[in-house]
């Protein structure tokens, strides 16, 4: 069974985190799918201080609260500092580790000593080979702190390396040398192919290649997805030319299950 990821990058709205989790229900019935919410109360690494961030993490909390208890989703979201992991964990399954922190001592220890589910971002700057250094701080802290977690292992995102300026590639030979450092090796399908900082103070992107990169994803060994969608990417508020329609995450999913 793949471990699928979805939802919009930031919290927009209750109407926006409602319309998605309604058709990630609606999937999970139809397809026997477990897709894990993602959404983020806090993009604090956006390219402008002008742009979006989210509504915050005690309001962003208490809407992402409110989905799973209505719809009984699991959810993923990130954290960007140590002393927000604590909070966090008591709503939701699965803390995120940006890419750009994967190297932060203090965050991945915090996350860990929470006890719940890790999913850290490989940095653009690094390899899948040193991935494994992070999750051996995780690993180290579940040890002290959680006995009982032993065999357990966090799970690794690729979503591919800094490509000269504004552009990002794909190694995926990654995720073969992932996995032989964790057995969950998750395929970033939308931020992959993006393009960093290109759109005049924003990111850009090129949703039409997610697709193929889900695929390829696959041709190498991945066990998981993630993908970012919403409703109308053109409006959205952070991350629009890299999310998929949320309409189109059904065919996405299916081409994977075959």
């Amino acid at each position: 069974m793949y471990t699928f990821i979805a939802g919009p990058c930031v919290i927009e709205s209750m109407e926006c985190l409602e319309a998605v989790a309604q058709e990630l229900v609606r999937l999970n019935t139809q397809l026997g799918t477990d897709i894990i919410f993602k959404a983020s109360f806090d993009k604090a690494n956006r390219t402008s201080i002008r742009s979006y961030r989210g509504p915050g993490m005690e309001k962003g909390l208490q809407m992402l609260g409110d989905i799973k208890s209505k719809y009984g989703l699991r959810l993923l979201t990130d954290i960007h500092e140590a002393w927000q992991a604590a909070p966090v964990a008591e709503v939701v399954d699965v803390l995120q580790i940006p890419a750009f922190l994967c190297r932060q001592t203090d965050l991945l220890v915090a996350a860990a000593k929470t006890g719940k589910e890790v999913n850290i971002k490989k940095a653009q700057f690094l390899s899948g080979q040193d991935m494994q250094y992070p999750v051996q701080k995780v690993l180290d802290t579940w040890a002290q702190c959680f006995p009982e977690k032993k065999g357990a292992m966090p799970w690794l995102t690729e979503r591919g390396n800094s490509f000269g300026y504004n552009n990002l590639v794909v190694d995926f030979r990654n995720i073969p040398d992932m996995k032989k450092i964790v057995p969950t090796v998750i395929m970033d399908c939308t931020h992959s192919v993006q393009r960093p900082g290109a759109a005049g103070g924003k990111t850009g992107g090129n949703r039409e290649f997610v697709p193929a990169m889900a695929l390829a994803a696959k041709a190498f060994g991945a066990t998981g997805y993630f993908f970012e969608v919403h409703p109308d990417p053109e409006k959205a508020l952070s991350d629009g030319p890299n999310m998929l329609y949320l309409k189109d995450l059904e065919g996405v999913v299916r081409s994977l299950l075959v």
